[in-house]
Order: C-alpha cells, then sequence, then structure tokens
C-alpha cells in the first residue's frame, strides 16, 4: 500500500526523524494527508510502518494504550537497531473535548499526558496508582515543543488524559474534570505511546483534534470528518514550525 499526499500540501523535513503514532489507520491517513511523498510500508515485528522521504514515519498502533505502547516501542527499537533513532514521537489522533474549553473541531496540545484510570478505587475514592507506591501516570512533553506545537497550531495546550474506558457519562466526565482540573481532552493511547517513548529517551508530543464532547455518548454530536481534517490541517503547520525545534537543543 502506498498512501498518497494531497497535491500542493507538504511537510518538510524535519531536523530529526520523527515517528507519528495514531491508534487506527483513518488517523494515519488523515496525517498523511498533509505529507508531500507517498509513504512505503515497512514491516516491523508487530507492527507496520508507513515510511515517507520527508522524515516522518506514521504507524497505526493500535487501540488503547496497552497496544499503541507496545507497537511504539517496536518501532522505536527497531530504528535505534537501524541506527536511524527517533528524535521525537507524536501520539496524533481524535477525541473527546470538555467543552466548553475544548470545543469539536479544535485541536489541543498536551502539555501533560495523564493515565486516568490506572489506579484502584477506595472507599474514599480513586487513587492514582503513584500513590499505591508503583509507576507513574503523568508524562510531560518538552515545554519547548508543547509552546512550538501550540502557536503553530493555534491550539489550546492542557492536559490530555488516557482512558481504557471512553468516557459515557456526565457524571464519569464531572469525575475525571474534578479530579484533573487542567484536562482539555480524552483519548486511548497517548499515555501508552509516552511510556514507550520514555523506556528509550525520545520526547513525546501528544496532539488530539476534538470529534465530540466528553459526556454522555451521543453519536449524533460527533464530527469525525471535522476533526480528521483538522488532523491533516494541523500537521502541515506543525513540520515547519518544528524546523526550529531539535531535541538536542532542549535537554
Amino acid at each position: 500500500m502506498v498512501l498518497q499526499a494531497e497535491e500542493g500540501r507538504g511537510l518538510t523535513t524535519p531536523p530529526v526523524p520523527v515517528l507519528v503514532a495514531t491508534a487506527v489507520p483513518v488517523e494515519r491517513d488523515a496525517v498523511a494527508g498533509a505529507l508531500p511523498a507517498p509513504a512505503e510500508e515497512v514491516r516491523l515485528p508487530g507492527a507496520l510502518l508507513c515510511r515517507t522521504g520527508a522524515g516522518w514515519d506514521l504507524l497505526a498502533a493500535g487501540v488503547g494504550p496497552a497496544l499503541a505502547a507496545a507497537s511504539t516501542a517496536a518501532a522505536l527499537t527497531a530504528a535505534a537497531l537501524a541506527g536511524r533513532p527517533y528524535g521525537l514521537v507524536v501520539s496524533a489522533g481524535i477525541g473527546g473535548g470538555f467543552q466548553p474549553d475544548a470545543p469539536v473541531g479544535s485541536l489541543v496540545v498536551a502539555d501533560a499526558i495523564t493515565a486516568a484510570d490506572l489506579g484502584a478505587e477506595t472507599a474514599d475514592g480513586f487513587l492514582p496508582v503513584t500513590e499505591l507506591g508503583f509507576g507513574t501516570v503523568t508524562h510531560r512533553p518538552p515545554e519547548s515543543a508543547v509552546r512550538v506545537a501550540a502557536e503553530a497550531l493555534g491550539a489550546r495546550t492542557g492536559t490530555v488524559l488516557t482512558v481504557s474506558t471512553v468516557t459515557g457519562t456526565a457524571a464519569r466526565a464531572a469525575a475525571l474534570r474534578a479530579r484533573h482540573p487542567g484536562a482539555l481532552a480524552e483519548g486511548m493511547e497517548g499515555f501508552g505511546v509516552a511510556e514507550a517513548s520514555a523506556a528509550h529517551g525520545v520526547p513525546v508530543l501528544e496532539i488530539r483534534a476534538v470529534s465530540n464532547p466528553v459526556g454522555p455518548r451521543d453519536r449524533a454530536a460527533w464530527r469525525i470528518g471535522d476533526a480528521l481534517a483538522a488532523l491533516t490541517e494541523g500537521f502541515g503547520k506543525l513540520a515547519p514550525a518544528l524546523e526550529s525545534w531539535n531535541p538536542h537543543d532542549h535537554q
């Protein structure tokens, strides 16, 4: 399979190779729509990579944090063994937005990537896994990269929550917002992608195009097409901005 970009649109070559990890192929293809060159498939153990000639590799990593982490780790390992390590990983896709701060069709750049439901329920409420003495629940992208991306996209910055179960009620949305007042959006992969990136020492960004409000599940209110179009437009602006950002200058 070859993914062809729209004529006249394009990203330029970043200073270091970039891996973009989406959940599903339709999101990957939305990103590919901003690329200047076709992408060729490269089969990896447990993952299928779409490699462009412009320094951007695209990966439909799978739905949910576990599969996203495994697929991203496979791509990062393969790149390192090939002597072509990535300098940045971008978790990208559509997601729910907390209203009214992240309206449908807008873009959000994460300044914190947080696992919202990794922990334990207790009689006194939810305890994150860190309070149980294990692991981490938040990864923070480089401030300089967040700033560059947000300015280029005209996006708001805030916490993007990673959930294993998509929010479907007003009560759940309110509970998440109470625990995470800075939350703007939720998705299902960002924390998994960030965990794999951290294990390889590679900085990570998360960008979400808002397709629906977080809250009661109402398929009629979803605007998936608009969100995918926003994702394509956003990546068309992102790469020229990233030309001025090199991870080696911000360590």
